[in-house]
């Protein structure tokens, strides 16, 4: 009894005087996880190529869900004169407690015209729309519960039939590797025997270095990642373009029911990774580099257009205040007229703003016969900004040109 007092005397001691030791920091990552999981997790995903390669059942055997009940099949005769659309489906995913609102940009009628001219054009500025929504979003003053519908990642299908990439695969691409991250995919592996996979994934990854095409690079390994984790990563580097099959029937193959997809000669199996790159794709998006495809988007894309909308508002600000000093040594009371081509919209909202404040200073001060230090406590401790004058600053100041 004695020595079981003693024993647990020392254990006490020990424990006090490890506990004096401990901060406690090592707990952020449970509080960072407690957070990100009670807030819930959002991502958007695009899907481009041409119709009839299979983006929507492959979407649908992504993430286990039917996005597309409510959609209309065109003849060729419609498909002749429609436009390239973009359309956007949003649906709640929630797996072990984590929520997910996983956004599904389609693009129907791209590359289904007779003429593609730049029928590219509205896929990469609907996505500048994107970034420019959240530019003004993170410089208003409520940035409390900003929405984030900036794409993160865009599959691009390339067909099957055919020697490597057509010039529309390679003008789509190289319009918007500098605005989204690219993952090739290679659409309807299932036609193409395993050697002709092989063949065309080493032609199409010639073709991309070629012409200078910057798809979405998997981040190096850190020194102390195990070596699964290594070869999985090299694994996932050698399948680039993923080849994919897709499909949302259930099939029994070998006594066991799997997704597949039924032929006179047999099942392939979309989970089968002897048959298609299905389960890397996944895991890549979803299990392995969901958030690098984020981080990508936020630290490199959306920077290089945030710097670009700073560096043309500071050049247009710049030029109007030239331009208003001018006016001011010369004893006019008109503004300079704008050079041909170079006025827009928001330099007229910048001159408009500027002749208010000159025509006001302009205007006489004998009936202000009050201490204006007064004047400017009084205004600020009775006069509440309205929602117009706290966004002044995003409305004068559009991102434009890019």
């Amino acid at each position: 009894m004695c020595a079981s007092l003693m024993y647990y005397s020392i254990f006490l001691c020990i424990f006090q005087d490890q506990d004096k030791e401990y901060v406690g920091f090592a707990t952020l990552p449970n509080q960072v996880h407690r957070k990100s999981v009670k807030k819930g997790f959002d991502f958007t995903l695009m899907v481009a190529g041409e119709s009839g390669l299979g983006k929507s059942t492959l979407v649908n055997s992504l993430f286990l869900t039917d996005l597309y009940k409510d959609r209309k099949l065109l003849n060729a005769e419609e498909r002749i004169t429609q436009t390239v659309e973009i359309t956007k489906h949003t649906v709640d995913i929630e797996e072990k407690g984590v929520k997910l609102k996983l956004t599904i940009v389609d693009t129907p009628g791209f590359g289904d015209a007779v003429n593609n001219t730049e029928c590219w054009k509205s896929v990469a500025d609907y996505i500048d729309q994107q970034f420019e929504q959240y530019f003004r979003d993170e410089s208003g003053l409520n940035r409390k519960n900003i929405q984030d519908n900036r794409v993160h990642c865009c599959l691009y299908f390339i067909s099957p039939f055919g020697h490597g990439l057509r010039p529309l695969d390679v003008e789509f691409m190289k319009a918007l590797h500098e605005k989204v991250n690219i993952v090739p995919i290679l659409a309807k592996a299932d036609t193409l025997t395993p050697t002709e996979v092989k063949k065309k994934k080493i032609k199409i990854r010639e073709e991309i270095e070629q012409y200078g095409i910057k798809i979405y690079q998997f981040p190096d390994c850190d020194s102390d990642e195990d070596e699964d984790f290594k070869q999985q990563d090299h694994q996932l580097k050698e399948s680039i373009p993923f080849a994919v099959i897709g499909s949302n029937t259930v099939v029994e193959a070998k006594g066991k029911r799997v997704r597949g997809r039924l032929y006179p000669w047999g099942i392939v199996e979309v989970e089968n990774s002897a048959h298609c790159d299905f389960v890397k794709l996944r895991n890549m998006l979803v299990r392995t580099h969901m958030q690098d495809l984020k981080d990508v988007t936020r630290e490199t894309h959306y920077e290089n257009y945030r710097a670009h909308c700073i560096q043309n508002m500071t050049r247009m600000v710049v030029k109007e205040r030239n331009r208003n000093k001018l006016t001011r040594e010369s004893g006019t009371d008109f503004p300079l007229p704008v050079v041909p081509g170079v006025g827009d919209e928001t330099e007229k909202l910048i001159r408009e703003k500027d002749e208010e404040v000159r025509h006001a200073d302009q205007q006489p001060d004998s009936h202000h016969h009050y201490d204006h230090e007064h004047e400017s406590e009084h205004y600020s401790a009775h006069h509440e900004p309205s929602e117009s004058e706290s966004n002044a600053e995003c409305v004068t100041f559009p991102c434009i040109g890019l």
